[in-house]
């Protein structure tokens, strides 16, 4: 292998890396808020890409049914949820962000179709489409049972995982897709070519990245999702809604798995089940952040997407198996480190 070689590899890492990082900072933030272990965040990776390259082609995509069947859930769900406590006004908004907000989604999008709208509109679109589905989600399967244990929690997320990976072949079918990207230009350095969508990845998840900080830190919202995160119980007694802060950690979640699925369909085929093992590495490098710390999971993921891209150089046939190995030695030093401790109530 020459330097030439070997850069271009760590160019590909690092552009795998960025998506990897993003999906990671999505895992712990849900984690550490709702202690929802969320297995289905690579399927909203594929959804968003497929979604996307659906409008492209000119099509409505089955997302928008999936989108409409789970608003009318999630607003039965809830009406169950606080039937004791409703009122007119409250039943209201729920059917204004359950009912109306898919239907209008779903209007738009069969208005806009027809005219075969640009990248920038298809992205926006289908971040529109994919997004709410995690809210809904968690209004169905995991505010239920908001209070039950982690391994629970962990069952639940692994039955949506599943379904959500049917209905994909349902609505996608068995065939890959890719789509434009936001450019086709390419730029030498050296010896070096880079494509401009891959600088267009990193890019945008370093501008998200450095988003998500100013937001945690900066803004009341952001700062009741890190008390939330450090104590539930705490976050309860001080009067944040662990409820809603849950909510709001699966719509950040959904918007930057649809953007990821958004950012690379133009980079390689997407599937309705490709989703799972692009998670499933965001997973990995979450897992060496402790599921706690946002830094070092995203300098995991980076690591991940490193160490994918040499390992598919020398031994191709292999580079999944090389990738998740590397997590044993990391699940060994936590294990002999930390003590196990009881579920927050």
């Amino acid at each position: 292998m020459d330097f030439s070689i070997a850069l271009i590899l760590v160019q590909d890492g690092i552009v795998n890396g960025a998506i990897y990082a993003l999906l990671a900072l999505s895992l712990v933030l849900v984690f550490t808020v709702t202690r929802v272990v969320f297995i289905p965040q690579g399927e909203f990776v594929a959804y968003g890409a497929l979604t996307y390259a659906g409008l492209q082609a000119g099509q409505v995509p089955g997302s928008v049914g999936l989108l409409c069947v789970l608003g009318a859930a999630a607003f039965l769900a809830s009406l169950w949820a606080e039937r004791h406590q409703l009122g007119a006004g409250r039943v209201a908004r729920l059917a204004a962000g359950t009912l109306l907000l898919p239907a209008a989604i779903a209007g738009l999008a069969w208005l806009v179709v027809p005219h075969h709208p640009g990248v920038v509109v298809s992205a926006l679109l289908a971040l529109l489409i994919v997004t709410p589905v995690a809210p809904y989600l968690y209004r169905v399967a995991f505010r239920p049972i908001a209070h039950a244990s982690v391994l629970v929690l962990l069952i639940v997320a692994v039955g949506v995982h599943l379904a959500l990976t049917g209905l994909g072949l349902v609505f996608f079918g068995p065939e890959g897709s890719r789509a434009d990207g936001f450019t086709d230009a390419i730029f030498d350095f050296g010896t070096v070519s880079v494509a401009g969508q891959s600088l267009w990845v990193v890019g945008l998840a370093a501008a998200l990245m450095a988003g998500l900080s100013l937001f945690f830190g900066r803004t009341l919202t952001g700062k009741a999702l890190r008390a939330t995160a450090v104590n539930r119980v705490g976050a309860r007694l001080v009067g944040i809604g662990i409820e809603r802060s849950g909510e709001i950690a699966f719509i950040l979640a959904g918007a930057v798995g649809a953007l990821s699925g958004v950012l690379i369909v133009s980079l390689t085929t997407i599937y309705y089940d490709t989703g799972f093992l692009i998670g499933l590495k965001g997973f990995t490098a979450a897992i060496v952040g402790g599921l706690a710390s946002y830094p070092v999971a995203a300098l995991a993921a980076i690591g991940v997407g490193v160490l994918e891209s040499f390992a598919s150089f020398w031994a191709s046939a292999f580079k999944e198996v090389i990738v998740f190995t590397a997590i044993i030695p990391v699940l060994l030093w936590f294990s002999l480190r930390h003590h196990g401790v009881e579920d927050e109530e």
